[in-house]
């Protein structure tokens, strides 16, 4: 007889635990072909149930001479002009590369190459129901802003499109495991923080941020707490829906408040909430910043750091609608280093919104300043946070914020 009150499993998903039941089989039915396809359907899919983390390369161990800053050409979307009909400079990850080798920072086989996130490594995070709808053009260009995608074939979308997000994506996960492994990471692209488990927007289409965190989750020991600082302009809502009912995750979150995407539900997940008003400047911003990365780190100290590092807060952006200069972005990326840095606290860094032709060189300033700093540098990524150049700049920190206006 069928056994009424079948088994129900557990699982987690972004700290949520289900139960869901298996198929019914019969105490008599015999272990065939079809049961097993049923098992592996139910194991499988949008359940969440899953028998240990998957094989991924993402998490290869690159050559030890390279920087822990991670990128790849396919970043950049170059399609018939078309990546011209969105206010983002769908190619300024290269040029902040290129800006770097001009400084003579970094050499292409000094950079670790980012690799492609696979669909499996992608439903770490995602529901096979959202991957299947990015098989749609007209979903892709709600998603990424840009109407005129709706009209090409998806084979298209998928190759100029979507394989440059996928890659970022990946470029993202496999800096989380550089930055506990070497102290820092950078990865050039990636932030992408509108997008959650089930539902992209506002041009991010994989929500890099919360994979990057469940894969340390899952496979890297003494990693069971992350914070998120996120600095971009806007909220970054994504990661928020992801992480709403996991206390593992701490976000802070600094924004101009009357932009989009004013996700009054996603504003629940965000332990330390600091929403800016139209033209904030320099001194107020960097006040803010700084009072409030440190009272975050106080409250929790985590296993990682994840930093979103928005450009789009730079005076002039037509989206941000913030009024911080280029010396103020470097300054505020400056202050969250510092702050892990003090605390012995890995921290990968992405770069997420900028929507000004400037921001690329903007973005290599700072991580220029971060390495004159003695904030990055291979020792450091070698040895961890006790590098004497390092301590001596963290005595020299708290004179540092005393006076936040810039010289």
């Amino acid at each position: 007889m069928t056994d009424p009150t079948p088994l129900a499993f557990s699982f987690n998903t972004l700290g949520s635990t289900k139960k869901v039941p298996p198929p019914r089989f019969s105490c008599c039915d015999s272990l065939n072909e079809s049961n097993i396809l049923q098992l592996s359907s139910w194991a499988s899919m949008d359940s969440g149930f899953k028998f240990g983390p998957h094989r991924t390369a993402l998490y290869e161990d690159p050559p030890a001479a390279c920087w822990p800053i991670v990128y790849s050409p396919d970043y950049n979307i170059t399609f018939v002009g078309l990546e011209k009909l969105h206010p983002f400079d769908a190619g300024k990850w290269g040029k902040v590369i290129n800006f770097l080798k001009e400084e003579k920072l970094i050499a292409d086989d000094l950079i670790v190459q980012a690799r492609e996130a696979t669909d499996e490594d992608l439903l770490v995070v995602h529901t096979r129901r959202y991957l299947n709808k990015l098989k749609w053009s007209f979903v892709v260009a709600t998603i990424t802003e840009i109407p005129p995608v709706a009209f090409l074939p998806n084979f298209v979308v998928q190759r100029k499109v979507l394989r440059p997000l996928r890659t970022q994506t990946g470029g993202t996960i496999m800096a989380g495991k550089l930055a506990v492994d070497r102290g820092w990471a950078i990865n050039v692209g990636g932030g992408f923080h509108h997008c959650s488990s089930d539902k992209g927007g506002g041009f991010c289409a994989y929500a890099d941020i919360t994979l990057a965190i469940k894969f340390l989750f899952e496979r890297v020991q003494g990693v069971s707490k992350a914070t998120i600082i996120d600095l971009d302009a806007h909220q970054g809502n994504g990661h928020e829906r992801d992480f709403m009912d996991d206390h593992r995750v701490y976000i802070m979150d600094a924004y101009n408040r009357y932009i989009y995407p004013g996700d009054g539900f996603a504003k629940r997940a965000i332990k330390r909430k600091v929403e800016l008003e139209w033209g904030t400047e320099d001194t107020e911003y960097l006040q803010k910043v700084h009072t409030h990365v440190e009272g975050a780190l106080n409250e929790l100290k985590p296993d990682i750091i994840v930093y979103n590092a928005g450009t789009d807060i730079l005076d002039g952006d037509p989206l941000g609608g913030l009024a911080v200069s280029p010396q103020g972005i470097v300054k505020r990326d400056e202050v969250v280093f510092k702050a892990a840095r003090r605390r012995r606290i890995p921290i990968l860094m992405v770069t997420s919104g900028g929507y000004q032709k400037r921001t690329a060189r903007i973005i290599a300033d700072s991580i220029l300043n971060l390495h004159s700093l003695g904030l990055i540098d291979k020792e450091l990524a070698a040895s961890g946070a006790g590098n004497p150049k390092v301590e001596q700049m963290i005595r020299d920190s708290a004179q540092d914020f005393s006076n936040l206006s810039l010289q």
